[in-house]
C-alpha cells in the first residue's frame, strides 16, 4: 500500500502568546511579539521544514467574558494581545518564497468585500500562496468592539456565514483569466467582457462588484475552517478545502474524519479534495525521558487556573466565573452557549460520563486541545504515521508549547524522520499553495 503523502500547517498567534495559555512563561519563549523580525523568523523556520503553510488565529476582543471585564486576561497574559493580521503576513511574504500565507477573518464583523480584496491581493504578492481561515467569530467581546451589544446565535451566524462565502467567491469570479490586455501602444489595458459585475444580492449581503483585484494565481485562496458542530461540519463540507479539527484521540478523529468525508461526498464535492487536519502538540526530547520532563514543565508549572477559565468563557462566550470547578457542564448549558459548541461535545466523547468545569479548565491548561505527542522525533513519527494509517486525518496543524523553540524542534527532530519514511516532502515542488497541498484549482463560475 503506497503511503499518503502528509500535510504540516504552522498554527500561529500575532501575540503574546500561543494557544497554549502559558507559552509566554517558559524560559526558551522569545518575547518579540512586537517585531517584524520575530515572525520573519517564525516564517522562515517553517519554510526550512518545508511546511505546507502557516496560518494566524485571530479574536476581535480582549478576552473579557470570565467575570465582565479584561483584568485577569491582562494580569496574566491571557492572550490580550492580537496584531493586525494583513501587516504581520506581509512581514513574512517578504522573508520567504513557498510557505502559504493564512489569516483568520470573521465573516460575522467584516464585508465580503474587503475580505475578497484582502486574500486577493495576498494571493498575488506572494506568487499565489494565501489562505483564508473562515471564522464565524465567538463572543459578545467581539460584538461590543464592532457597535453590537451581543453576538449572534449559533446557527444563525452559519447562515450569515453561507451568503457571506457566496459573496465573497463570487466576487473572486468577477474576472476571468487573460482579462488583463496590457497593450501599451493601442491603449488597451483589459477586457471588458471579461470583468463583471457580481449583483449578489441576498437577506444579509447585497454586493454589487466587480472586485478591484484580478483573478488570483490560485484561482482563489485556500479556505480552512474549524467548526466541528454539527452545524459546523455542514458548513465545512460545503466550503471548506482544509478542515481543521480538535479530536483528542484517534478514535474520535476517525469517527469525525469518516462523517465529515460523508458528508463532503453527499454535498456533491470529491472528498479526496479536502483535508482534514488535527491540532497537535508536539514535546520533543533527545531522549523519550528528557521529552517527559519537558512535557512536566507544561503541565504542572506554566498555566494559572484563572487564566485558562478566561480563556475557556471567551471561547464558549460564557462567564464561568460563578461556578465551582466541580459542577458539572450539562446538556443544557452547552446549548443555551453560542460560543464553540464542538470542543464540549468532543470532552464528552472522550472522558465518558460527566465533564465538569475542572475538566473543562484542565482541557485548556495542559495542552489537551488536541492530541499531545511526546518523545523523540522517532517516537513522535511514529505516532504520526499510525494516525495516518488508520485514517484519522491527512496531516496535522501543529501547535507551539512554546516560540519558536516548538517548531525549531519540530523540523530538527520530526520533520526529517517523517522524511526519510516518505510521509513528508524534503522540498517543495508546487509553484502555489494549491499545488502543494495537492489541491485543485477550482473553475471560475460563470456570471451574468
Amino acid at each position: 500500500m503506497t503511503k499518503r503523502s502528509m500535510s504540516l500547517v504552522g498554527f500561529m498567534q500575532a501575540g503574546s502568546t500561543t494557544v497554549y495559555a502559558g507559552s509566554w512563561r517558559h524560559p526558551a519563549t522569545e518575547h518579540g511579539f512586537l517585531s517584524a523580525r520575530y515572525y520573519a523568523k517564525l516564517g522562515r523556520i517553517l519554510e526550512e521544514g518545508c511546511f505546507d503553510m502557516m496560518f494566524f488565529d485571530d479574536r476581535l476582543a480582549m478576552p473579557g467574558i470570565y467575570g465582565g471585564s479584561v483584568a485577569e486576561a491582562v494580569r496574566l497574559g491571557a492572550r490580550p494581545v492580537k496584531l493586525d493580521l494583513s501587516v504581520v503576513l506581509g512581514v513574512i511574504a517578504g522573508v520567504t518564497d513557498h510557505i502559504g500565507l493564512g489569516a483568520t477573518y470573521s465573516t460575522t464583523y467584516y464585508s465580503p468585500f474587503h475580505v475578497a480584496r484582502t486574500f486577493a491581493t495576498l494571493d498575488h504578492l506572494t506568487g499565489g500562496r494565501a489562505a483564508w481561515n473562515v471564522v464565524t467569530s465567538v463572543n459578545d467581546s467581539e460584538a461590543q468592539n464592532y457597535g453590537f451589544t451581543e453576538h449572534l446565535g449559533h446557527d444563525e451566524r452559519y447562515d450569515r456565514a453561507d451568503e457571506f462565502l457566496e459573496a465573497t467567491t463570487g466576487l473572486w469570479d468577477t474576472w476571468e483569466d487573460g482579462a488583463l490586455v496590457l497593450e501599451r501602444e493601442s491603449g488597451y489595458f483589459a477586457d471588458p467582457a471579461k470583468v463583471h459585475e457580481l449583483g449578489y444580492d441576498g437577506k444579509w449581503f447585497s454586493v454589487r462588484g466587480p472586485l478591484t483585484v484580478p483573478r488570483c494565481p490560485q484561482g482563489r485562496p485556500v479556505l480552512l475552517q474549524a467548526g466541528s458542530s454539527g452545524r459546523g461540519r455542514d458548513f465545512a463540507a460545503r466550503w471548506a478545502e482544509l478542515i481543521f479539527t480538535g479530536d483528542l484521540d484517534i478514535d474520535i478523529a476517525r469517527s469525525h474524519y469518516k462523517d465529515q468525508k460523508e458528508r463532503i461526498a453527499q454535498g456533491g464535492r470529491d472528498p479526496d479534495s479536502v483535508k482534514m487536519l488535527p491540532m497537535l502538540y508536539t514535546v520533543v526530547g533527545e531522549s523519550h525521558a528528557h521529552a517527559e520532563e519537558r512535557e512536566q514543565v507544561f503541565l504542572n508549572e506554566l498555566v494559572d487556573p484563572v487564566a485558562s477559565l478566561t480563556l475557556l468563557s471567551e471561547l464558549m462566550n460564557h462567564d464561568f466565573s460563578g461556578m465551582a470547578l466541580e459542577d458539572p457542564i450539562t446538556d443544557e448549558l452547552i446549548e443555551s452557549v453560542s460560543g464553540v459548541r464542538g470542543l464540549v461535545q468532543n470532552m464528552h466523547r472522550h472522558i465518558g460520563g460527566t465533564v465538569t468545569l475542572a475538566d473543562l479548565a484542565g482541557h485548556r491548561a495542559t495542552l489537551l486541545q488536541g492530541p499531545r505527542f511526546v518523545g523523540t522525533g522517532a517516537e513522535i513519527a511514529d505516532q504520526m504515521e499510525h494516525w495516518m494509517a488508520a485514517e484519522a486525518c491527512d496531516g496535522f496543524v501543529i501547535a507551539a508549547t512554546h516560540c519558536p523553540g516548538a517548531y525549531e524542534d519540530m523540523v530538527r527532530l520530526v520533520v526529517p524522520e517523517l522524511q526519510r519514511r516518505g510521509l513528508f516532502r524534503s522540498r517543495y515542488s508546487g509553484s502555489t499553495l494549491r499545488d502543494n497541498l495537492g489541491l485543485p484549482r477550482p473553475e471560475r463560475a460563470v456570471l451574468a
